[in-house]
């Protein structure tokens, strides 16, 4: 059995409710935290943090499956280095840490 198109709709607006609620939910509660200094260390310190722990997960699972951990740390001080010299451009720090991690593990 199809369902009708009142039944679709119903369901179509139903999601879009619950969805824009859920994703302006946060905003709202945060709005009256604005000048908060808590919140405004945590703007400061989360992305690094979150960074660290993606950075630190993945090292451990690279060296865990493929045993050469040496390529993906000379690898990840390849994109820093990166970084850090040539302006912060996240696409190149990435594109050229990858390049140079391929590489070692095929070298």
């Amino acid at each position: 059995m199809t369902p009708t198109l009142g039944y679709l709709l119903a369901i179509l607006a139903i999601t879009f409710i619950i969805d824009l609620t859920l994703r302006a939910l946060p905003f709202k509660i945060l709005e009256p935290l604005r000048d908060s200094r808590y919140v405004s260390d945590m703007a400061v310190w989360m992305p690094p943090g979150i960074m660290l722990i993606l950075v630190l997960s993945t090292l451990a699972q690279g060296a865990q499956a493929t045993g050469n951990w040496w390529a993906a740390l000379v690898a990840t001080g390849v994109t820093v280095a990166v970084h850090l010299l040539f302006g912060r451009k996240l696409l190149w720090s990435v594109g050229i840490g990858t390049v140079c991690y391929v590489t070692l593990l095929n070298w």
